[in-house]
C-alpha cells in the first residue's frame, strides 16, 4: 500500500514458500487459508483546507485471522478507511468488515467481519518468538494489488530500533529482512514453521533487498494493551539520554571504564522519568537491562536503543531503574504512561482536524500533517514561513519549553473576499493573540471573536524575526461571513 504521501512504501512482500504442503497431514489446514486480502476505500483530510477532504482513493492490503476469529493487520491499510472490504483466500466474495481497534503508534489493527460467522472454520494462527539473526523466514501476502496470493522466502538481516512511518513521531523495535518491498503486502504474517513472528509492515524508498516487519514483542504488547477493550498506546517514560563514553568525564562521575551508564540530558517536563531522574543522572539498568555507556542494551542477543526497555510494560505498569547520582547508585520505580502531548508532531488518523473560520481567515491547529500538506504546495520549501512553523512544532519545546502552548493555532490561509482584501498576512503564521486573548488553543480564536465589542478585531501574528499587527472591520467582517461560506460551499464555519 503506498502511502499518500508517496515517501515511504508501507508493507512488504517477504519470502517463499517452501516445503509447507509436505509437511501437512490431511486433516490439517495449510496456514495461508487464514491469510486474507483487505480492499479499503479511504478518504484523506486536507489539512491545510481542513474543511475539505481528497478524492475517494482505493488501496489494497493484507491480513490475517487470529484468535476470537478476528483479523489483524497494519493500522495505515485501514486509516482514514470509509470502507473496509475483505476476500478470503481463494474465495471471490467480498467480506464487509470493521475496524475494532487501531494502535497507529505501532502500525497495528484489529478488524472482525461484520457477520463474523464468515471466518467459521479458519483456525487463527498463533505467534512465535522473536527470530535469531540470519535465520530464514517466509512471508506471504498480496503485492501490488493481485488477486493471488504471493510467497517470498527471505534471511533476517537485523534487529534495532526503526522509527515508524505511519505515525512518524514514534520508534519501536523492527526487524530487517533481505526482501523486496512491494505495496499490497501491508499486514501480512511473517512466518517461521507455522508460527507467525511479524507484520509486515513498511520498507525505505532507494534501500534495495530491505523490508522490514513488526516483531512479537510489539504485536504481544498491541493485543495485551487491547484486552482490556481500549487501547492506551505504548508507554512514554519522557527521558533523553546521551552517550557517556568519554573517559575523563566518566571519571568525573564516579564511572569506572566498565562500558556501562548513559547520562539523562534532558527530561520532559510532567513526564514518569521527571518524577524520579535529574539531569545529569546516570542510567545504569533500565528494566533489568545493563545499559551501556552508548545507551544501547542487549536485547535477545541484539544491540537496540534502551528504550526497548521502556516500551515493554503496558501504561500504569512500574519499570525498575538503577541510577548513579552524585557517585551514589539507588533504585527507583517509574510508573508508565502513555504519552499524546506530541500528538501533533506526528501524523493525525480517525479524527478530522479542527478549524475556525471568521470573514474568510482560517484557523487550524499546526501539526506535522499542516505542514506536509503547507509544503506540498508551497513553491518555496524553504521559505522563512515554512521554517518558523517547523521550529515552532519540533524544536521550541526542548529551547523554550515555557513559551509552548497546548495547541498551537496557525492562520492557515485567507478566502479572499472585499472585506479582508487588505489583510496583509495571508497564510503561515503562527496566531500570537486575537482582541488581546493569547491564543493557547484554537477554542480561544472562537472566544476572543465572539467576545469581542470594540469596533474592530485586532491579531497578533508571530513571524520568524518580529511580529505582525493586522486588523479587520467587526461589523464588515461579521456581515460578510455568511456570503464568504456560501461563495465557497463550506457548510460549517467551525470544527472543535
Amino acid at each position: 500500500m503506498v502511502t499518500r504521501r508517496g515517501a515511504v512504501w508501507f508493507g512488504a512482500l517477504v519470502l517463499a514458500w517452501f516445503g509447507w504442503g509436505a509437511a501437512l497431514r490431511a486433516e490439517e489446514v495449510a496456514p495461508e487459508q487464514a491469510v486474507v486480502q483487505i480492499l479499503t476505500y479511504s478518504q484523506v483530510p486536507e489539512f491545510d483546507s481542513p474543511w475539505r477532504f481528497e478524492a475517494v482513493q482505493h488501496s489494497a492490503g493484507t491480513g490475517f485471522v487470529i484468535a476470537g476469529g478476528r483479523i489483524m493487520t497494519n493500522a495505515h491499510v485501514i486509516a482514514w478507511a470509509k470502507q473496509i472490504l475483505v476476500r478470503r483466500y481463494q474465495d471471490p466474495r467480498l467480506l464487509p468488515a470493521r475496524v475494532v481497534f487501531a494502535g497507529h503508534d505501532c502500525d497495528l489493527a484489529v478488524l472482525e467481519l461484520e457477520d463474523p460467522a464468515q471466518l467459521a472454520g479458519v483456525p487463527p494462527l498463533s505467534f512465535g518468538e522473536l527470530p535469531p539473526v540470519q535465520s530464514t523466514v517466509v512471508t506471504c501476502g498480496y503485492p501490488a494489488g493481485g488477486d493471488q496470493m504471493s510467497f517470498t522466502r527471505g534471511v533476517v538481516s537485523r534487529i534495532e530500533v526503526q522509527p515508524y512511518a505511519h505515525a512518524g513521531n514514534r520508534a519501536l523495535l523492527a526487524v530487517q529482512t533481505d526482501a523486496a518491498i512491494n505495496p499490497g503486502n501491508s499486514g501480512g504474517p511473517v512466518f517461521q514453521g507455522d508460527k507467525v513472528i511479524g507484520v509486515a509492515f513498511q520498507g525505505i524508498p532507494g534501500l534495495q533487498n530491505a523490508g522490514f516487519f513488526i516483531p512479537p514483542e510489539v504485536v504481544g504488547h498491541f493485543l495485551k494493551d487491547i484486552a482490556d477493550g481500549h487501547y492506551d498506546g505504548f508507554p512514554q517514560v519522557g527521558v533523553t539520554l546521551e552517550p557517556l563514553q568519554n573517559a575523563a568525564y566518566r571519571r568525573v562521575l564516579g564511572l569506572g571504564d566498565d562500558g556501562r551508564g548513559a547520562r539523562v540530558d534532558a527530561l520532559r517536563a510532567g513526564g514518569p522519568a521527571a518524577q524520579v531522574l535529574q539531569a545529569d543522572d546516570v542510567l545504569l539498568e533500565a528494566g533489568g537491562y545493563p545499559v551501556g555507556s552508548d545507551g544501547m542494551i542487549s536485547y535477545q542477543g541484539n544491540r537496540v536503543a534502551v528504550g526497548v526497555a521502556f516500551q515493554q510494560p503496558q501504561a500504569g505498569e512500574a519499570l525498575k531503574l538503577s541510577v548513579l547520582r552524585e557517585g551514589r547508585t539507588f533504585e527507583v520505580e517509574v510508573k508508565m504512561e502513555a504519552y499524546d502531548g506530541d500528538r501533533l508532531a506526528g501524523r493525525q488518523y480517525e479524527q478530522p482536524p479542527r478549524y475556525v473560520i471568521h470573514a474568510g481567515l482560517v484557523f487550524t491547529p499546526l501539526s506535522a500533517d499542516y505542514l506536509e500538506s503547507s509544503r506540498a504546495r508551497s513553491r518555496d520549501f524553504l521559505s522563512e514561513p515554512l521554517a518558523e512553523l517547523t521550529y515552532q512544532l519540533y524544536h521550541l519545546a526542548a529551547e523554550a519549553p515555557e513559551a509552548v502552548r497546548p495547541e498551537t493555532v496557525v492562520l492557515s490561509g485567507i478566502l479572499p473576499h472585499a472585506v479582508n482584501a487588505d489583510f496583509a498576512v495571508r497564510g503561515l503564521a503562527v496566531v500570537n493573540r486575537i482582541n488581546g486573548v493569547r491564543i493557547e488553543r484554537l477554542e480561544d480564536v472562537r472566544r476572543a471573536l465572539l467576545e469581542n465589542k470594540s469596533e474592530r478585531h485586532l491579531f497578533e501574528f508571530n513571524r520568524p524575526d518580529h511580529a505582525v499587527l493586522d486588523a479587520l472591520d467587526r461589523a464588515a467582517a461579521s456581515a460578510a461571513h455568511t456570503e464568504i461560506l456560501r461563495t465557497y460551499g463550506i457548510v460549517s464555519d467551525q470544527r472543535l
